[in-house]
């Protein structure tokens, strides 16, 4: 073998670059059509907001106060447990403002209407707006 035919024949780099250029263009279109047709895509966008609430008890209302965190949408908020309240639903759109900022609140009594009573939880939950999501967001417990 002389050695400018072994310099000028470069037929065996050709097709093991192009099949791997193909398996390649292969593997990131699948990932790309997996993530959409199983709908992942779609949650990420729906991760649960970042808030604070704190949680103020006299004896016989719970008064519910954001207290730092992101603007929520009030009407993927809802009060969760054993609660009396004016909406049937328990949103907080129904019950406070619309949207939940910073020093927004409600009020809410226990669903006796009498004192909470020991080990009686209240939750703050957010679901997204798809539904498929949900998130507690912060809870309180009455200790007595």
């Amino acid at each position: 073998m002389k050695l400018n035919q072994l310099f000028a024949d470069d037929d065996a780099v050709s097709p093991v670059i192009g099949v791997i250029l193909m398996v390649a263009i292969t593997v990131i279109l699948a990932a790309v059509i997996g993530t959409f047709v199983l709908g992942l895509g779609d949650q990420v966008s729906e991760t649960a907001p970042q808030a604070t609430f704190s949680f103020d008890y006299d004896g016989s209302e719970l008064t519910i106060t954001h207290e730092s965190g992101e603007q929520i949408d009030g009407d993927l908020v809802t009060i969760m447990g054993d609660v009396n309240v004016s909406s049937s639903n328990n949103k907080w759109s129904d019950l406070g403002s619309g949207t939940i900022s910073a020093g927004e609140s409600v009020v809410i009594q226990s669903s006796g209407g009498d004192a909470f009573t020991q080990d009686e939880t209240v939750r703050v939950v957010w679901t997204s707006e798809s539904g498929s999501t949900s998130s507690t967001l912060q809870s309180w417990t009455y200790n007595g």
